[in-house]
């Protein structure tokens, strides 16, 4: 494939801004793009020639923490002579004639739709997609790649796939969640399925119970407007934390495939069990007080839960998720806890580490040097290398998508099992306010409560291992 047209629809957004043009930087810079590349960014405010070169430079040399390292200003003359600007209203049918032509113009057989836009905007772009013809793949490929929330419940994700599939074929559409491009997430299958060392471990046999964390130590920022319509479940339970349940537990694929992978994921997802009496939801002090959030809001900012897979391999073994912002550290971990030896007083654990100090980690007892046996922890470790940084996730899936991978998007049966499981939970949080919490904490404390009355303990994240 040497030509290739993506169209950004929401280039000025922030998600844009934030994530999407770094990402465009890394794959330019790792010559990833085919040879004949063209960018169209399109929003709605008419902009003077060369003002889109002038967006993506400001842009790049802006403070983002997701986006630290220098910028070559070859590379960048590399990507700007790829870009071309296009203004119009997404539900106005003439703004797609003109898109028309600058892709005739373009000369360009393979298009990438990247909708960076609100989910309300879908039915007229891919109604006015089709009318104009751009949906076809008459010459070369045309793809849709959209962004996590699919929908905001089952029915409403269910109604979501049902319009895709008026206007696309399911190996067109990529759903995007960009916890499935994070490396530390995809290594998981290597090291469970490329080493037979652990593997025939992860049963209930041995397993006690598994916790996944994904918190963060700051707030909202200024996504008030957005996230006080989701909250954290909706946010982050229903996609990230879920995808990192069925990695570390799928069963093992007969090959390493989009649909092999994707099946396995599917049959992790659509065997959980949501356990509706057991989850806390929580609100930081000071949410209310936030840019964009209602004044008696009751948005959750927190969660802790409990469930099970109802399979005879992880028959009776719990499962604690929680996720929430401004608490203590941000980490997002799964840590499977094994069952203690008899004299032993902790028991060992397995650690796939997302971030920060990623890396995969198995916490075992062994004696300190002396005279007396006194244990204490140490970690066996795989760490990714300073010097190495880890690509993007962002950088990843549009790579993919430019080959035509999907093994790391959501299909329409996984988005929807997610919804089945999580629905449940939110006729609990529709009867009453969250639980306050103060910022710095773990949560509130009836998130200790839910797992202490197993007899268990939430861990708190260590950072000693993979310090680089």
């Amino acid at each position: 494939m040497e030509s290739l047209t993506l169209v950004i629809f929401g280039i000025t957004s922030n998600l844009a801004q934030i994530k999407l043009i770094p990402a465009l930087y890394d794959i330019t810079e790792k010559g990833l793009l085919p040879k004949k590349t063209h960018i169209i960014g399109v929003a709605r405010s008419p902009q003077s020639f060369g003002w889109i070169k002038d967006y993506f430079h400001q842009t790049l040399h802006s403070e983002n923490r997701h986006h630290r390292h220098s910028i070559s200003s070859e590379v960048l003359k590399n990507l700007n002579k790829r870009l071309y600007y296009l203004n119009g209203n997404l539900d106005n049918p003439k703004f797609y004639l003109e898109l028309v032509k600058l892709l005739k113009k373009i000369k360009s057989d393979n298009t990438i739709f990247y909708l960076a836009t609100y989910p309300e905007l879908y039915q007229d772009i891919f109604a006015n997609l089709k009318k104009a013809r751009l949906n076809s793949q008459a010459r070369g490929f045309t793809r849709v790649m959209i962004e996590k929330p699919i929908g905001n419940n089952l029915s409403s994700s269910r109604r979501l796939n049902k319009l895709l599939s008026q206007y696309f074929s399911e190996d067109q559409i990529y759903r995007l969640d960009h916890y499935l491009g994070k490396e530390t997430l995809q290594n998981i299958l290597t090291f469970r399925f490329s080493n037979r060392l652990f593997e025939p471990l992860i049963n209930n046999k041995y397993i006690d119970h598994i916790q996944i964390t994904s918190s963060e130590d700051f707030g909202i920022g200024n996504r008030g407007g957005y996230y006080d319509k989701v909250g954290a479940l909706k946010d982050v339970g229903q996609n990230h934390l879920l995808q990192l349940l069925a990695f570390a537990l799928m069963e093992s694929p007969s090959e390493f495939t989009n649909q092999e992978i994707t099946r396995q994921r599917l049959k992790i997802l659509q065997k959980l069990k949501p356990q509706t009496a057991k989850i806390v939801f929580g609100q930081y002090q000071g949410y209310l007080d936030e840019k964009n959030v209602e004044v008696h809001s009751k948005t959750d900012t927190y969660f802790a839960l409990k469930t099970f897979i109802n399979s005879n391999r992880f028959k009776s073994v719990p499962i604690y998720l929680r996720s929430g912002k401004k608490l203590a550290q941000t980490v997002t971990e799964v840590a499977i806890i094994f069952k203690h030896l008899p004299g032993a007083s902790r028991a060992s654990t397995l650690i796939y580490r997302i971030q920060p100090n990623e890396g995969i980690v198995l916490k075992i007892l062994t004696k300190k040097p002396g005279h007396t046996t006194q244990l204490e922890d140490s970690y066996m470790q795989f760490c990714y290398q300073d010097g190495n940084p880890l690509p993007d996730a962002y950088e990843k899936l549009i790579a993919d998508c430019i080959r035509g991978d999907q093994t790391f998007f959501n299909d329409a049966e996984e988005i929807e099992a997610q919804w089945k499981f999580i629905d449940p939970f939110f006729a609990k949080a529709s009867k009453g306010k969250p639980l306050i919490y103060q910022p710095g904490s773990w949560g509130p404390k009836e998130a200790d409560q839910l797992i202490q009355s197993d007899g268990r303990e939430w861990l708190e994240p260590s950072m000693l291992f993979c310090k680089i």
